[in-house]
């Protein structure tokens, strides 16, 4: 009788090629969104204290960084703007000359094949740095807040926007969106919803990369409880009832768990985002010495994508790509590169 042969998984881990083989999880450039943050002026480039490599620019300046994401190959960019005046309302949001607005005609004119995505909220727009307008009480006015939210969505389709990703976490602001943009002729819009926004510590940095920071409170009211699952399932399906094309979770790292359920419960493209504190404690950490930088960059994007996220919108998205164009060993015509080996 044969004896039995001992399972040795060993095996296909002995060499590059062959752990490149077998390799389940693989990143593509096209999967990264490239977060930008715009304001008014010429020739303005402002480095982000808190986000080493990451800047408000001017219009002018943003079309270089355009240029570098079609360059990179990267799946798109997501534009927020910082107004150069603020209201209890937010009325910027919706202006025809807004940073955004003249953002998204200028990329569009120079590079059409761009994806170019809309960030759509108030928190950057209003005096008090909340999500929306405010009632006497101090509270957000949910429904009156919808109709600010339609009138800079239709703004930003209006410029050429190619989609448009509500932020705000109002309840039903998908179903308001998407009727407000079919009714002005925009029904070819899709939506990117934040379905599921946790009130989260790793927005730190990007407060003040947006100037967003609420002048008093916070957003727990309208944001998600870190603790809550099931309600992250509650809100997708509300929002794919309503009618988004494509669903994101927020924060990514610290809520895979939330991606995998969400890419198990629904049948449409999963975005996740890798936010300014994720993207900021790796930075941190390796300009200490204390990791490898970039292994630990691509490993905490092939755990996103593991988790089933379709799409990643990290502020890692150049450079990432650039390391899967270093290292990839197939050829250029191919659609997908495997990530980078680690020893």
């Amino acid at each position: 009788m044969a004896r039995p042969h001992p399972v040795r998984l060993r095996r296909l881990r002995r060499t590059e090629a062959i752990r490149r083989a077998v390799r389940e999880t693989r990143l593509d450039p096209a999967q990264f969104i490239w977060p930008l943050f715009v304001r008014s002026g010429e020739g303005f480039r402002q480095p982000i204290g808190s986000m080493p490599g990451v800047y408000q620019t001017s219009v002018d300046e943003l079309l270089k960084d355009a240029q570098r994401a079609v360059d990179a190959k990267i799946g798109g960019i997501l534009l927020f703007g910082i107004p150069d005046t603020k209201d209890d309302i937010g009325s910027s949001a919706w202006d025809p000359h807004g940073p955004v607005v003249e953002a998204v005609r200028a990329v569009k004119r120079a590079f059409p094949q761009l994806l170019v995505i809309t960030d759509v909220c108030m928190c950057e727009y209003t005096s008090h740095g909340h999500c929306g307008v405010l009632t006497a009480d101090g509270d957000v006015d949910n429904d009156a807040t919808l109709l600010l939210l339609a009138k800079e969505a239709i703004a930003h389709a209006e410029a050429g926007a190619d989609m448009v990703a509500p932020s705000d976490m109002m309840d039903h602001r998908i179903g308001h969106l998407r009727e407000a943009l079919d009714d002005e002729g925009y029904a070819h819009v899709p939506i990117m919803s934040y379905a599921a926004k946790y009130a989260s510590a790793f927005y730190g940095p990007f407060r003040e990369a947006a100037e967003s920071t609420p002048t008093f409170g916070d957003r727990r009211s309208y944001q998600m409880d870190p603790a809550n699952a099931r309600e992250a399932l509650r809100e997708v399906r509300l929002d794919v009832e309503e009618g988004a094309d494509i669903l994101m979770v927020k924060p990514a790292g610290a809520y895979l768990d939330i991606i995998a359920a969400v890419k198990r419960e629904t049948g449409l493209p999963l975005c996740a985002y890798q936010v300014s504190g994720e993207y900021s404690m790796i930075k941190a950490a390796a300009e200490r010495g204390w990791i490898d930088g970039e292994r630990a960059m691509m490993e905490s994007l092939v755990a996103i994508a593991r988790a089933g996220a379709d799409l990643i919108i990290t502020y890692f998205a150049i450079d990432a790509a650039a390391v899967l164009a270093r290292r990839c060993t197939i050829p250029e015509s191919a659609t997908c590169c495997t990530i980078p080996g680690t020893t």
